[in-house]
C-alpha cells in the first residue's frame, strides 16, 4: 500500500511538472526580417510572407516589438532554413548549419518562382507563426 502512495504521488509529481513546463512553450512572439524589415505584410493571422527572387539583405529571425509606428527587430534567435518545393510539396533543408543571419541570395539560389522558405526556431520558447515566405 505505501509503494503504491509512493508511486501515485510521483506520477502526480510528474504530471504537475508536465503540465507547467508547457506554459513555458510560444512565449515569445518572433518575426522574420530582410535587412531589419519585417518580411510579413501585416503580423495577424490574414498576414502572408513573400520575396522576389531577385531580393538582397540579410535575413534575421528575431523577437519584435510591434507599435503602431512600426515594426522593429530587438534580439535576433536561431534558426534553420528548409525549401518547400511549389510542384511537389517536398520539403528539403536548405543547409544543416544553424543560422543568426544568413545572406538571402544564398537561399534563392536553390529557390524556384513558386517555392516556399521555411524558416525553423530551435527553441520552443519562440512562436514564429509566419514562418513560410512565398518566392515571387
Amino acid at each position: 500500500m505505501y509503494n503504491t502512495h509512493r508511486f501515485a504521488l510521483a506520477l502526480c509529481g510528474l504530471l504537475l511538472a508536465a503540465c507547467c513546463g508547457a506554459q513555458t512553450r510560444f512565449t515569445n512572439c518572433s518575426a522574420a526580417f530582410l535587412d531589419n524589415k519585417m518580411v510579413v505584410d501585416d503580423y495577424s493571422p490574414t498576414g502572408k510572407c513573400s520575396l522576389p527572387d531577385t531580393a538582397t539583405g540579410e535575413l534575421t529571425v528575431c523577437t519584435a516589438d510591434l507599435s503602431p509606428q512600426g515594426s522593429h527587430p530587438v534580439d535576433q534567435i536561431k534558426f534553420k532554413v528548409a525549401i518547400r518545393d511549389q510542384q511537389t510539396g517536398t520539403l528539403t533543408m536548405f543547409s544543416n548549419e544553424t543560422f543568426k543571419r544568413v545572406d538571402i541570395r544564398n537561399i534563392l539560389s536553390r529557390c524556384r518562382k513558386g517555392d516556399h522558405i521555411v524558416l525553423i526556431t530551435m527553441v520552443d520558447e519562440y512562436a514564429l507563426p509566419h514562418n513560410e515566405i512565398l518566392v515571387k
